[in-house]
């Protein structure tokens, strides 16, 4: 009979390795004691952290080893317009209707009442993909609202969406998965690191469900008091960000504004990132999106109109920074921002990289 270095990892001569500072005991493990530690949830079946959670954006997930891992930091940036909050938020949406996550998203920009009018017109298209048909624009879940509200206004009743024959589809497919995405609109003196991190933990509990975090966006969140430099905020933010999912064992998704330079140059990049180098240093993941007709050489559309009004349809989303695979990588995304999300197929950017610019062979 073989021995178990595991099981006779007692026998070995360890030093009592403990410190009594007055924030509270610390004591290092060794590798044994981990080792042991994984062997034993590996048997008893605690297997989340090595699956991971599908983004349902099809070439990211790809690129990214399946999805988000419990402890990872995944930070998305983009000029204004670029379509940060559709991503984030239908990355959520992807998550809490597979099933394998519950999804929190705080947003500091919109109310959740307006969140939910975008998803209820992603749920009108998503379901119709690669065809529009059925579908509604942003602008027409408003309408429709409203008109639910008049026509029972004026039947002296009270309004139900339900009730609404062009609402009811997407409203019915939310239904089946909004027990799982909860909505939160930040405040500048609510939304702390510190409540995020009560408001995750108390959520997961002592059963360690499964949950991904998603702020939108990272400067908005509150420090309080108030550091003089954007920088310092930045800095504490993010690296408070990144504890949350080490020590709750979650992804956390955060959006990112870009800096002045960034919203000047042809192409943004990951040092634009408003804020300090810990966005860079701290994330595991970093995905920028660009608007593709403002980063394809234009050589390729100056003598083709048609060419160039689709590179408007589309943003090409760059995996800058991969800590688990490969990096730098193009993917591209079609818009369908009236109907407030992206087709998820996507694909891999056709174009390559040549001086902050694409070009085709």
């Amino acid at each position: 009979m073989i021995d178990d270095p595991l099981t006779d990892a007692g026998q070995a001569a360890v030093a009592d390795w403990k410190v009594e500072p007055a924030t509270g005991t610390i004591v290092p493990r060794s590798a044994l004691d981990v080792l042991t530690n994984l062997n034993e949830r590996i048997a008893s079946g605690q297997v989340d952290e090595f699956q991971p959670i599908p983004t349902g954006m099809t070439p990211l997930d790809k690129t990214i080893g399946g999805g988000l891992r419990p402890g990872e930091l995944m930070l998305i940036g983009g000029a204004q317009g670029a379509g940060k909050t559709t991503m984030a938020l239908q990355m959520a949406r992807n998550m809490a209707a597979s099933g394998q996550a519950t999804a929190l998203y705080v947003c500091f920009e919109h109310e959740e009442e307006y969140l939910i009018q975008r998803l209820i017109a992603m749920e009108s298209l998503l379901s119709q993909l690669p065809t529009k048909t059925g579908a509604m624009k942003i602008q027409d879940v408003k309408k429709e609202v409203m008109q639910s509200y008049a026509a029972a206004a004026e039947a002296g009743q009270r309004a139900k969406l339900g009730a609404n024959p062009r609402l009811r589809p997407s409203l019915e497919r939310i239904a089946r998965y909004g027990g799982n995405l909860f909505l939160m609109r930040g405040t500048a003196t609510g939304s702390t690191i510190e409540n995020l991190r009560d408001l995750v933990a108390e959520y997961r509990g002592e059963e360690g469900k499964r949950l991904v975090l998603f702020v939108d966006y990272l400067q908005k969140v509150p420090v309080i008091p108030e550091p003089a430099e954007e920088a310092e905020k930045v800095t504490r933010v993010v690296s408070g960000l990144k504890d949350i999912a080490l020590a709750l064992g979650v992804p956390v998704v955060a959006i990112v504004a870009a800096d002045r330079e960034g919203l000047k140059a042809k192409r943004l990049r990951n040092h634009h990132l408003r804020g300090s180098s810990a966005i860079n240093y701290e994330s595991d993941i970093i995905l920028i999106l660009n608007d593709k007709y403002h980063i394809v050489a234009k050589v390729n559309i100056e003598f083709n109109p048609y060419q160039a009004q689709r590179y408007r349809d589309w943003v090409v989303a760059t995996v800058e920074k991969n800590r688990g695979g490969q990096d730098n990588v193009d993917l591209e995304f079609e818009k369908l921002f009236e109907f407030s999300c992206f087709d998820p197929t996507g694909r891999v950017t056709a174009e390559k990289l040549v001086e902050e610019r694409l070009y085709n062979d």
